[in-house]
């Protein structure tokens, strides 16, 4: 049995749910204990309990410890099996990361899957449904197998709501590693703004803001399609698509900030990103660590990546790796890129 310690490194979410995926990869019971414990709510919440049903009913896992606020669980995968499921956070919890709990052990199944998701799909602290859509599922291809996703409605805090339909087809053979050092050229640019049941004045406001920072004008400012009683939400996306990668940074409206301030903060990430030398940035690395543990794993092939910013974030996820999986995380510092490396070990 694998053991984690759900306060070490940034004592987040993260350490369960990547505890989870890896379990049912590998067949290895996991026991988790101190959950969340750094967060001010600690223990499992709705859309983490979420994480777990799910794991559960794709592996017919025997589990311990899976109520609400609980901050320690018990968890014995079987085999992971592919099919048609439904998923649903009941809350504006994200829907997004049970996505993602789930997806490792159907990449490496033997057959398609289908998954309907409800929930949340832009929540601050989690990956929005078009970063996974335009800079997550192209990495997914890379490796051979294939990522669609489809957004019915979306689904912000509180209301939650939202409505995600994706299709995981694993690869014909074993994930194939890749490096992914340089970005290259860029070919396109915008900002989106969704901003549902809020008055037309703020996404205007946020796309005047951030096209006079970043020199962005016309089709480049777009006003996301979005039914208004899909809010009140707002989310304020910019979109870097560059000859190997695509980044999709996003920023949250909140009560507290002004439009020119949501907009301001996005900059200054965008900025810290486009005066970097790396692939992708902070919250790309994030997931792209996991996929290419897997296709090192698969194939015994190391794989590396250059990112502008490795969080304590990535670094815990880099060591939950290495627990289960006979692989070693190597990382270089770079005047302007950090460079992982992911490496079998014989």
């Amino acid at each position: 049995m694998i053991e984690l310690d759900g306060s070490q490194g940034e004592g987040g979410g993260q350490i369960l749910r990547t505890g989870l995926a890896l379990a049912m990869v590998t067949g290895r019971p996991l026991a988790v204990g101190n959950i969340r414990a750094r967060r001010p709510k600690p223990g499992l919440m709705r859309q983490h309990l979420a994480c777990v049903n799910a794991a559960a009913e794709i592996s017919d896992a025997r589990v311990e410890g899976a109520v609400l606020g609980s901050s320690s669980l018990r968890f014995v995968p079987g085999p992971a099996r592919p099919g048609d499921y439904r998923f649903a956070v009941a809350s504006a919890g994200s829907c997004m990361l049970v996505l993602q709990t789930v997806l490792p052990a159907l990449l490496l199944a033997d057959a398609p899957s289908r998954i309907a998701l409800s929930g949340g799909t832009h929540n601050p602290m989690a990956p929005p449904f078009h970063f996974l859509e335009r800079a997550y599922a192209p990495l997914v291809r890379c490796m051979g197998a294939d990522l669609q996703l489809v957004l019915h409605r979306c689904g912000f805090y509180p209301a939650g709501g939202g409505a995600v339909d994706a299709v995981i087809v694993p690869a014909a053979g074993m994930l194939k590693p890749f490096d992914l050092l340089t970005r290259g050229a860029l070919k396109e640019a915008f900002a989106e703004c969704l901003a549902p049941g809020l008055a037309r004045h703020v996404a205007a406001r946020e796309l005047d803001t951030i096209g006079a920072a970043m020199g962005w004008s016309g089709t480049q400012l777009r006003s996301g399609v979005v039914r208004q009683n899909e809010g009140p939400g707002n989310a304020l996306m910019a979109t870097l698509a560059c000859e190997h990668v695509t980044e999709v940074f996003t920023g949250f409206g909140e009560k507290t900030l002004s439009a020119e301030e949501v907009a301001r903060r996005l900059v200054k990430e965008l900025r810290a990103f486009q005066t970097s030398e790396a692939a992708v940035g902070p919250h790309l690395a994030d997931q792209l660590a996991l996929l290419l543990a897997l296709a090192a794993w698969q194939s015994g092939r190391a794989a590396a990546f250059s990112c502008s910013e490795l969080t304590e974030h990535t670094r815990t996820n880099c060591a939950v790796i290495e627990r289960f999986l006979p692989l070693r995380f190597a990382i270089a510092d770079g005047e302007r890129a950090v460079t992982l490396r992911v490496e079998p070990i014989s």
